[in-house]
């Protein structure tokens, strides 16, 4: 292979899913990355991408230690904290709003909060499954851009939804001049509408139901991959469990 071909090793641990690419440039700068068994320290270091990285017993540790909390957020609460007189999401994680039908054995603690981000966001005005976690492989699973893990909504409607507007919404609109990918979209009841999409504009969903002369009143998103909101009461979170994956 030529030189040409080699890619940064915090390029790659990212890719590989072993940890965000800041993750990776802070594990190198403590000696903490091996490469086909060789320790390196140097910032920007570009390897073969057939090479083997590994993280020290140090690093695994870290990454272990680290907590995913799944909220049932309620309207009102933004996802993080994109203007003054707004309430993030991070301030509902308190031990008062602890699920008490948590089955994690996690005991809470405030060094839990630092570096605690929402990995995706969920409308002001809409409720339900929002992941916050300290852990960049979870977040980069979840809002990198090669990822399309499936998100499921029920959506209470307003209007009249012919065929072809069901048609449509399944797949046919276009959102910011681009064509959206192709969605799942039911009837869940007569006034309600599941939706299944693998990608989240601005108020997708909203918009979508707009171009087929619906108005949305209500909308909750209750699955994100294979992790389910359930029972999990409105304004109240819990640990993702260490089986549960998306």
């Amino acid at each position: 292979m030529s030189e040409e071909e080699k890619v940064r090793v915090s390029k790659l641990m990212a890719a590989q899913g072993l940890c965000s690419r800041r993750e990776a440039d802070s594990y190198i700068e403590r000696g903490l990355v091996l490469v086909d068994g060789e320790r390196i320290t140097e910032l920007g270091t570009k390897i073969y991408p057939n090479q083997r990285i590994t993280l020290a017993r140090t690093a695994a540790t870290e990454q272990t230690a680290r907590v995913t909390v799944l909220l049932n957020k309620p309207i009102g609460i933004v996802s993080a904290q994109p203007e003054p007189g707004h309430t993030p999401a991070i301030t509902l994680i308190t031990p008062d709003t602890h699920w008490p039908e948590d089955t994690s054995t996690l005991p809470f603690h405030r060094s839990q909060l630092k570096g605690l981000a929402p990995a995706g966001r969920l409308d002001i005005d809409s409720i339900g499954l929002l992941v916050l976690t300290q852990d960049g492989r979870i977040a980069r699973q979840l809002i990198g851009q090669d990822r399309a893990i499936d998100k499921e909504y029920l959506v209470r409607v307003e209007g009249n939804l012919s065929t072809s507007g069901l048609e449509l919404l399944n797949h046919g609109l276009s959102l910011d001049d681009a064509a959206l990918k192709p969605a799942q979209v039911t009837w869940q009841n007569r006034d309600q509408l599941r939706f299944i999409l693998q990608e989240g504009k601005k108020r997708q969903i909203r918009r979508m139901c707009e171009l087929v002369g619906l108005k949305v009143t209500g909308l909750k998103r209750v699955r994100i991959g294979r992790v389910k909101l359930g029972d999990l009461p409105l304004g109240q979170w819990r640990y993702l469990g260490p089986h549960e994956q998306f």
